[in-house]
């Protein structure tokens, strides 16, 4: 069985359950999130 995981979501998860557990990181977490996500967007996730 083959599970392909995109980073995308993984990270979206990540990010999601750092900010239930600690509220004050969300302007960090967003902050971080949108650079990787601008990243993956210049040089390509694949």
């Amino acid at each position: 069985m083959n599970i392909a995981l995109s980073l995308t979501p993984l990270i979206s998860l990540i990010a999601g359950i750092l900010i239930l557990v600690m509220p004050r990181l969300l302007n960090y977490i967003v902050a971080i999130y949108l650079i990787v996500i601008g990243l993956i967007g210049l040089f390509g996730g694949r």
